[in-house]
């Protein structure tokens, strides 16, 4: 019998004590608590999302996750920080479609998100809600667009910064209503809002749970929501394509992710517990009253809509020529 080169022999064997040495890596993790990085401050989206999951995760896994809010330039701190870290499933991000597939087009950046990071999970789609100042004689998104049409630029609509979700949803209903609109960035949405509320803007596109006491107030007008279908928690409020503009649908995400190179089997074992933590009732329930919708699934589809939609959105910041000049963090 022919024998094998004595290399071959060793790069087989090299190989098998590897998986080996992976499998009982896998089997002890964790061993210490599990930070992660949310690039916004308390109170956010995804900062309530990760402290449902970690509430859920701690006892399933036997060591605490740990949140720490990370919050600036847009979210490219956190980014860094994570994209930096370790690869041993210690310090994990949950992060925005501003956050990966906004900012690369918008910024210089020191990382790739596609390169840098292993991307664990798609938590969650959650649309924004359009509101309006209720001076406005406006009952709907096409007297919105008559009117916007009728008097151009003249309209004001506030966001968290540019580049931020409230933004981008603004600009995509701009390209397809061609009702031109000024932006005015502040420094955070809930300022946005209480300007908003206070008059010195007309329209915003922001979250629906913060933005529901406003409506139910009466001191905003709800006009209409971004996703493809309606929010249960505001089934009275038509979608923007329902209202008037066929095709539009723009809705922010979270994903988690580990850094680049993290073990396959920890990134596996991760996305296994929260598959089984986002399939839990309770979970569900909160993640719809809170206007979101659970999606799961392996890390090669978090990874896919991370690509697809890295794509989509550098399309759209090229054409509404978006910089990232004044934005807020």
């Amino acid at each position: 019998m022919k024998m094998k080169h004595p290399l071959v022999g060793f790069l087989l064997m090299a190989g098998v004590q590897a998986c080996m040495t992976m499998g009982a890596y896998a089997q002890t993790y964790p061993a210490k608590p599990i930070r992660v990085i949310v690039p916004f401050l308390p109170g956010g989206t995804p900062d309530i999302q990760i402290r449902m999951l970690a509430d859920k995760l701690t006892p399933r896994m036997g060591q605490q996750f740990v949140i720490d809010n990370r919050a600036g330039a847009s979210g490219n701190i956190a980014l860094e920080f994570v994209a930096r870290a370790p690869a041993d499933g210690y310090t994990l991000i949950i992060g925005t479609v501003g956050n990966w597939t906004v900012n690369p087009h918008l910024f210089k950046l020191s990382y790739d998100v596609l390169r840098d990071f292993a991307p664990i999970i798609h938590v969650a789609t959650a649309p924004a809600v359009l509101v309006v100042h209720p001076s406005m004689p406006v009952r709907s998104v096409k007297d919105l667009i008559v009117l916007a049409r009728r008097r151009p630029g003249e309209l004001n609509f506030g966001s968290s910064g540019v580049g931020g979700f409230g933004h981008i949803c603004a600009e995509l209903f701009t390209s397809m209503t061609k009702a031109r609109m000024t932006h005015v960035p502040y420094k955070g949405v809930a300022i946005a809002m209480t300007e908003l509320i206070g008059g010195h803007i007309q329209l915003l596109f922001n979250s629906v749970v913060p933005t529901m006491p406003h409506v139910q107030t009466g001191r905003v007008r709800a006009l209409a929501t971004t996703g493809a279908a309606r929010v249960q928690a505001m089934a009275d409020i038509p979608t923007v394509a329902e209202a008037g503009v066929p095709g539009y649908e723009n809705s922010t995400w979270s994903i988690i992710a580990a850094p680049a190179r993290a073990p396959q089997a920890i990134v596996d074992r991760l996305n296994a517990e929260l598959n089984a933590v986002l399939e839990m009732p309770d979970i569900r329930e909160r993640m719809v009253a809170a206007g979101a919708a659970v999606t799961g699934g392996t890390p090669g589809h978090a990874a896919g809509v991370l690509k697809s939609d890295l794509a989509k959105y550098g399309k759209l910041v090229a054409e509404a020529g978006i910089k990232a000049a004044g934005s807020g963090p």
